[in-house]
């Protein structure tokens, strides 16, 4: 199964969210990325490979921010690419999804994204999933009912995690079906999010764990 870490609140993410995804290595992968909001902008570092190659290019390439969501993956629809890594983007990278497990329906759900004039950067299943959601943030104005009407659409088991630069204050997670865990972790004025424990266990021991069917939305 894949990885996902998220973190909101004061400290500085990418490093939180970085050493979370080394403590989910291994769950194994093939590629990690991770998005950081920065400066009110959603900014994405991806690499194929070990997550010391995703550490190198941060060092290369450092971003900042108090709000990131990262994930290490295994290539199931697409080859191991940077286009396929997560996380994905809307036609306007304002929002941003990682993602474990299929989404069965995805072919009927691209073609439909398609003929609205949406555009598509990767192979993989998971992106139909970010560009349900612009298409249902745009009708709406809200992420949440957003997220909530995108996962309707979805078949088969799903971890999905959302991060939009439209409303920086929240991260929402849900779980749909048997897609691995998706963990809930409280902090002092901070939270997290992660598929497994081991991931956030060195910043709090309490936590909510996703039953099928439910989805969190986490602010500070």
């Amino acid at each position: 199964m894949c990885g996902i870490v998220g973190y909101i609140g004061p400290r500085e993410a990418p490093s939180i969210v970085l050493n979370g995804l080394r403590r989910l290595e291994y769950r194994g992968y093939d590629s990690a990325g991770m998005a950081v909001l920065q400066d009110g902008k959603l900014v994405l570092r991806r690499s194929v490979g070990k997550i010391q190659r995703l550490a190198e290019l941060l060092e290369a390439q450092p971003v900042q921010g108090h709000v990131s969501i990262g994930h290490t993956r295994w290539a199931t629809h697409g080859s191991v690419t940077e286009a396929n890594t997560h996380p994905h983007t809307d036609c306007k990278e304002q929002i941003v999804v990682i993602h474990n497990g299929i989404v069965e329906n995805y072919r009927e759900l691209k073609d439909e994204l398609l003929a609205e004039g949406h555009a598509f950067r990767s192979q993989t299943d998971t992106e139909v999933i970010v560009h349900l959601v612009e298409k249902y943030r745009d009708e709406s104005g809200d992420l949440v009912s957003a997220v909530r009407a995108a996962l309707q659409r979805l078949k088969g088991p799903s971890a999905v995690v959302v991060l939009s630069a439209l409303d920086p204050d929240r991260v929402v997670a849900a779980r749909l079906g048997n897609a691995g865990g998706v963990v809930i972790g409280y902090g002092d004025k901070e939270m997290f999010v992660a598929s497994d424990m081991p991931a956030i266990l060195e910043h709090t021991q309490t936590m909510s764990f996703l039953e099928s069917r439910e989805m969190a939305v986490i602010t500070e």
